[in-house]
This record gives C-alpha cells, structure tokens and sequence, in this order.
C-alpha cells in the first residue's frame, strides 16, 4: 500500500510538471514569435502552476494573516524547495533564487520561463541585480527573496542579508515578512527541509513515503522601507519572522550546521 501511495503521488507531481512544461514551451513560442509577455501575466500563470503543484504535495496548509493589496518586496525564512510552489501559490509573484538553479534539468527552464531573478554567490553584479529587481519592483509586479540566503532545518533562523534590500529602498517598496513554519504532530518537521547533501529526487520520495504534514504560513506586517538604512531593514524583517516562528528576539542566529539553498 505505501509503495502505491509514493507512486501514485509521484504520478501525480509528474502530471503537474507536465502541465508546467506546456506553458513554458508556450512562453518560448511567443518569444520566437516576438510576441510580448508581460512579467504580470508569467506572474499568473505561473502562480496557476505554484497552486497545481503544492495541492500534489503532502502538506495541509494554513494561511495566517492578510495578503498585501499591492505589490511588495517579500521576505521569508527559507526551509526546503516546497517553500516556492507553497508561497508562489499565494499571490503573483517572481523570485530571486542562486544561480545554479538555472542549470537544473527541467526545473531550472521552467524557473527561467516563469521568470525568475538569478544571483551568483559572491559575484561581481551585485549593481546589476540591483538594477534588475527595481525594474522589476517599479512595473509595479511582487517579488519574493530568501534573504537567510540558504536553506535551515526550520528550527533557528540565520542572519538577513540587506544587500538585497537596497531595490526595495530605492523604490520605496514595503516589505511583507513573512514566517513559514513545517510541523509534524505539533512538532517541527523533520522530514520538510532540504538541507545537507539532499538531492530532489530522495526528498521528493522521503516527503511521499509518509504521512501529509502540516505547513503554517504567517503573512506579518508590512514594514516600510522609504528612508531606512538596508541592515536595519533587514534586521526588522528578521526579528519579525523570529518573534512569529519562535516568540522571542534573537541578538544573534545560532550556528547551525552546512545547508543548501533550494
């Protein structure tokens, strides 16, 4: 009976994924035709996509809070690669993600095509990322960062980054923080994050071998950012999703062991 769960949930994954390749395929028609492509209508249809993926997920999802009534710069804790479909299923949005994931095989073309943002670790472009996500934010469409900068096991969480604040200050766009927390029998899950030497196959198969788990998504307020230096805006946005994940402030993150971005 399990084995016939896992593959019939796997099935179910690859029929999405199906449905994701269509539409991208679709976007690569319309560039070969010149045909415009707004970010806003890449932003539906891919969060249609985000929506057919995390309900082929085994996760039960609570939404906590209210979405923002106009675009924003969002900020979240990172845990695993299901944090996309589960958040990009929320609202239109684009995101910012390393730039390996562009070479992935299947989900680093369907990343391109949805129209994702890719930074290289430690590279030269920073100004050039820079640029890229304030013509983004002024077209007025919704952004999603990772600001810990990789993945944790859901249990602490690792300093913001502010560097990749700066757009969202120079547009005066606000941010909107958000906490996602994974829980299993009322406990953090252990099974949920994507971290280590984890390859997507394995976590994919792990995930599907158990029973579903539970995913907490808190929308917190939004902070301003006109007029505020990058690190202390990064650091609201921190303490933020800390006191929502963990009910207190932290002065510094704790240590915590190699972990990889998804």
């Amino acid at each position: 009976m399990l084995r016939l769960r896992v593959m019939a949930r796997v099935l179910r994954v690859l029929l999405v994924v199906l449905f994701g390749l269509a539409m991208a395929t679709l976007f690569t028609l319309y560039e070969r035709l010149q045909v415009p492509a707004s970010a806003d209508r890449r932003q539906r249809w891919s969060q249609l996509f985000m929506r057919k993926l995390s309900s082929a997920l085994p996760f039960k999802v609570r939404v906590i809070g209210q979405l923002p009534q106009q675009p924003m710069l969002w900020v979240s804790n990172h845990v695993s690669w299901t944090d996309i479909p589960l958040l990009g299923m929320l609202a239109p949005l684009s995101f910012l993600s390393k730039a390996e994931v562009r070479s992935w095989p299947v989900a680093g073309w369907l990343a391109l095509k949805a129209g994702t943002l890719f930074i290289r670790r430690g590279g030269s472009d920073s100004q050039l990322l820079r640029q890229q996500i304030s013509q983004h934010l002024q077209q007025a469409c919704a952004l999603l960062i990772f600001p810990e900068g990789t993945t944790t096991d859901g249990r602490s969480l690792r300093t913001f980054h502010g560097r990749l604040l700066a757009s969202a200050i120079d547009c005066q766009v606000p941010l909107q923080p958000v906490a996602l927390r994974y829980l299993r029998d009322g406990k953090a899950d252990l099974i949920a994050p994507f971290i280590g030497d984890d390859d997507l196959l394995s976590h994919l198969m792990r995930l599907f071998a158990h029973d579903c788990g539970e995913v907490e998504i808190q929308l917190l307020t939004p902070i301003a950012s006109a007029g505020e230096e990058r690190a202390a805006l990064a650091y609201k946005a921190q303490q933020a999703v800390q006191v929502a994940l963990f009910g207190v402030q932290a002065s510094a993150t704790a240590p915590q062991r190699r972990a990889r971005a998804a």
